[in-house]
């Protein structure tokens, strides 16, 4: 749910649904008092205890007595100057809120509320005889801040004196039913809304709240420097979307951590192997350069044999250093690319030549197989793709384990391009192994590798440039057997334009 529509629900909810449960709750409790209040006392009327007119509710409570003292008027009168009678009828009628009054003549003869006896208003204000009519429901007099409902009933006694009876209710305040039904209305309105706040003070907790509450704990996490650990999202909302975009930046931060540890690591591990790398033909550089200061080279023939390995440990450095200042531009992807048509047959014709002195020195066979026409060409850059082919020749060269040992060069055409295979019968890879041989400082036994030399880096430098060529790099292995180095470069066609 939308938070827009989540806080438009909560209005809406806030707002119309106590007004429908406090209706209902009034209109419950109303129905429920009035039946009771009919059962406790005996009324047969429906009765409105919430239409605010307490009138009609005391004239409802006198109605019967007043029916059952007009039936008995009219067979008994004598019975109203009898006390004992007139008490007990009163007594009925203080039950039910009112007293009686009898009047006999001028004199009253009894009143029943004893504490009106002394109220000049009670001799002043009753009407005269036949002043109200027997059919009417009574009739509403004023004494001060008091209003009474009086209901009048004239006779003759035996001796046919003028009588009046009347029933008197004083209606300015409220019977205890009624009082105590509006305080349960008012309890049950506030417990409404209460329960509702309550209610809806939860669901935006949860909804809102929380989630926030979490966004701020993982922010807190993350401005302390911890990664470790998971937003969950369980909205879809805005917030919801906001804790799954935090997620991902924490995600991503993370994976940047890591790859800097990584590239820490790598960078250690790249300035130890060029320690190593470069402490060997230091070290042989500056032994051979003793034994001739030491006059040890006494003969030409040796002295040529000390100057001629000076020389190969100074190329090798110098490729070393070569290498790792390529590698700082592949780092921050600023290769020199010289790009122009290149021969496919000629141009590799020519790397091997280049090679082959040196392969033909330490013993090893190279061997040279061209299957495309001599007219193929491709466009690359003619000094990076030597380093590729160097570098693949450099790396087989150094794990060849065999007495004899052969490389072969292949160049196929495959269609749109052109498949450059370098095969050697070195001790081959692991198939675990064969899958990182590209990564940069992979080495597939360091134990081993370190003793052959090199930086790590030359197979990831191969990669990029092939890539960088819009070509494509892999390797297939056998352990024991050899491994074969793979590229293919694209052919260039000249478009015709008709």
């Amino acid at each position: 749910m939308k938070l827009r529509t989540r806080l438009a629900t909560a209005f809406l909810t806030i707002t119309i649904a106590p007004l429908v449960l406090i209706f209902i709750a009034v209109y419950g409790l109303s129905d429920y008092q009035a039946r009771s209040f009919r059962k406790a006392y005996g009324l047969s009327e429906q009765i409105e205890l919430l239409s605010g007119n307490s009138m009609q509710i005391f004239n409802q409570l006198t109605k019967e007595s007043q029916q059952k003292i007009r039936e008995k008027l009219q067979t008994n009168p004598e019975k109203f100057e009898d006390v004992t009678f007139l008490e007990q009828v009163n007594e009925l009628l203080l039950k039910h809120y009112a007293f009686l009054v009898v009047r006999k003549g001028e004199e009253l003869i009894f009143v029943g509320d004893q504490n009106e006896v002394d109220n000049t208003w009670l001799y002043e204000m009753l009407p005269d005889y036949s002043a109200l009519d027997d059919d009417m429901q009574g009739g509403i007099y004023l004494d001060g801040d008091r209003q009474h409902l009086i209901k009048q009933i004239d006779f003759l006694f035996s001796d046919q004196s003028q009588g009046s009876v009347f029933i008197i209710s004083r209606v300015d305040g409220l019977v205890p039913e009624v009082k105590f039904m509006f305080i349960e209305m008012f309890v049950a309105g506030v417990s409404i809304l209460v329960i509702t706040g309550v209610f809806m003070t939860m669901w935006i907790y949860r909804s809102i709240l929380k989630p926030l509450g979490k966004l701020q704990e993982a922010t807190m996490k993350i401005r302390d420097g911890n990664l470790d650990f998971t937003l969950e999202v369980e909205n879809e909302d805005e917030i919801g979307k906001l804790c799954q975009d935090f997620e991902e930046m924490r995600i991503r931060l993370k994976e940047s951590q890591e790859e800097k540890v990584q590239y820490d690591r790598e960078n250690k591990e790249l300035i130890s192997n060029i320690a190593h790398d470069l402490k060997t033909p230091i070290t042989a550089i500056k032994g051979y350069a003793e034994g001739i200061m030491d006059g040890v080279a006494s003969s030409p023939e040796r002295l040529d044999k000390y100057i001629r390995t000076i020389y190969n440990k100074a190329n090798d450095m110098d490729r070393l250093i070569d290498e790792l200042t390529f590698y700082s531009k592949i780092d921050t992807n600023k290769i020199p690319y010289t790009y122009s048509k290149i021969n496919v047959s000629q141009y590799f014709r020519d790397c091997v030549e280049e090679v082959g002195l040196e392969m033909e020195s330490k013993g090893i066979e190279l061997g040279y197989f061209n299957y495309v026409d001599d007219s193929v060409v491709v466009i690359a850059d003619a000094e990076q793709m030597k380093r590729v082919v160097n570098n693949i020749i450099g790396n087989s060269v150094k794990y060849l384990d065999k007495k004899k040992g052969i490389i072969n060069i292949r160049i196929k055409d495959v269609g749109d391009f052109i498949e450059v295979e370098i095969e050697d019968n070195g001790k081959g890879i692991a198939p675990k192994d064969l899958p990182n041989i590209f990564e940069r400082f992979f080495r597939a036994d360091s134990s081993r590798n370190s003793a052959k030399g090199g930086s790590g880096i030359g197979l990831s430098i191969v990669k990029k440039i092939i890539e960088d060529h819009g070509g494509k790099i892999w390797a297939t292995s056998k352990e024991g057997i050899g491994t074969e180095i793979h590229f293919v470069l694209r052919k260039y066609q000249e478009v015709v334009q008709e």
